[in-house]
């Protein structure tokens, strides 16, 4: 049985559920950002049993000797595992381990949660802090909670009343201007048998822009193009999708070419739980970057904050001293490769809408309070069954500097399986400063891609 412990959460339901419509916040709360929170909206402070510590400003500067497209060294290498999680202690840590984690400890005898030293090592630019005072006094949900206006570059929320505030947060935090990448996915048998897809991306991050208004954005706030490279019966293949900020009104757009027909058409279902692409069924589409696209198919709980263990400065993991085998295992990723630290998260439950469709009936968020990045989500199925765990394994980029995921990793309990996406081990990491523009995101770009 899985011991799912509820209580302390059910005990910070403080801060209310209703999706909140008024703009901004009041100037003494705007005042406390930089002050006793985080200019992004964490509590600077740190625990009382020190646990976690204060913040101090994140990683400001890479490591010495450092250079940009370098597999980024580890700045917490000389870390010692403090204590390891597994099903025969896990009475002793439950309350502060999702349900997720939880039930892959119980499910599985080889995986485990080596828990190190917390680091609060997230940090944005100097202009992103400034932004997100700037719009915390006019940033207001709007078409019913399923859009952002009077908001750009900053954290709209950065003291949340709702979880469509908090989830807001996620999908509009800063995670640089462009960023071009190669990656890999595996979908690895029960037996750990896989074959890896890997995939060439771009992408124009429009909200994010240094200068862009709400008028230049046009309700656009990503612009993303990703080509498959390989195996060879899938290579050539090209997505290209228009996130928008109000999906509601104007919804994702997205266009396919197909090299065998050398054509680009419109692709109508890259949203929701429409299956991933070569993923085996193993994620949907709305898990991409652990939570993407329409907000409007759920009713979004915000429960409250509370102190526990998540993947955190996986920069082992990161490394290119690993090949894809190492960390490729049967039923799980290595956990050998794989850092656990306890952090205060927000956490969100999100249950599906009465008439709305979805593959997961409920789902629940936990997410960074110093990053706005989700870190975990554990997702439930129509029998309200605990089916997939989904993982965020985080670095700061610190040449940017942000947070964002070097792995994501997609756990099917039912199945016996999961999806790694995002494996850079044995490939140059992101590039964050690739120039384009929004001419390189159109139908016709994408046509003159798949014919090169």
């Amino acid at each position: 049985m899985i011991r799912i412990i509820w209580t302390s959460l059910t005990s910070v339901l403080l801060l209310g559920v209703a999706i909140s419509v008024s703009a901004g916040i009041t100037p003494d709360q705007i005042a406390r950002l930089g002050a006793d929170l985080t200019p992004l909206g964490g509590e600077r402070a740190g625990s009382q049993d020190g646990t976690i510590p204060a913040w101090a400003g994140g990683i400001t500067s890479p490591p010495a000797g450092y250079r940009r497209g370098d597999h980024h060294p580890d700045p917490y290498a000389d870390d010692e595992v403090l204590f390891t999680i597994t099903a025969d202690n896990l009475n002793q840590y439950a309350s502060k381990v999702t349900p997720g984690h939880q039930a892959m400890l119980e499910a599985y005898d080889t995986f485990k949660l080596n828990v190190y030293p917390t680091r609060r090592s997230a940090s944005a630019p100097q202009r992103i802090y400034d932004a997100t005072r700037q719009v915390a006094a006019t940033a207001e949900l709007t078409g019913g909670g399923n859009s952002v206006a009077g908001s750009v570059n900053g954290i709209p929320f950065p003291i949340p009343q709702s979880g469509l505030e908090v989830i807001w947060n996620h999908l509009l935090r800063y995670r640089g201007e462009t960023i071009s990448y190669r990656n890999n996915q595996a979908a690895p048998t029960r037996g750990g048998r896989y074959t890896l897809v890997q995939f060439a991306n771009e992408a124009n991050l429009l909200y994010s822009q240094e200068g862009i208004t709400e008028a230049q954005l046009n309700n656009k706030i990503i612009l993303f193009k990703s080509k498959v490279l390989s195996p060879a019966r899938l290579a050539g293949g090209i997505t290209l999708v228009h996130e928008t900020l109000d999906q509601v009104k104007e919804p994702r757009s997205a266009w396919v070419y197909n090299p065998g027909q050398r054509r680009v058409r419109r692709a109508p279902n890259v949203a929701y739980d429409n299956p991933g692409l070569a993923a085996d069924g193993l994620r949907t589409t709305d898990n991409v970057d652990m939570f993407s696209g329409a907000t409007d198919r759920y009713d979004w709980q915000l429960v409250g904050k509370q102190e526990m263990y998540v993947p955190y400065n996986s920069y082992k993991l990161h490394s290119d001293s690993l090949k894809y085998k190492d960390i490729l295992t049967p039923l799980h990723i290595n956990p050998d490769h794989l850092r656990y630290e306890l952090h205060r998260v927000w956490v969100v439950d999100a249950t599906l809408k009465q008439g709305a469709r979805h593959l997961y009936k409920r789902r629940t968020f936990y997410v960074d309070e110093d990053s706005w990045q989700i870190l975990h989500v554990d997702q439930y199925d129509n029998r309200d069954q605990l089916w997939r765990v989904s993982e965020g394994h985080v670095i700061n980029f610190y040449e940017v500097p942000t947070v964002w995921t070097t792995l994501e990793v997609h756990t099917d309990l039912q199945a016996g399986r999961y999806l790694a996406l995002g494996l850079y081990n044995e490939i140059p990491p992101p590039d964050f400063g690739t120039k384009m523009t929004r001419a390189d995101f159109t139908p016709a770009a994408l046509r003159r891609d798949g014919t090169r």
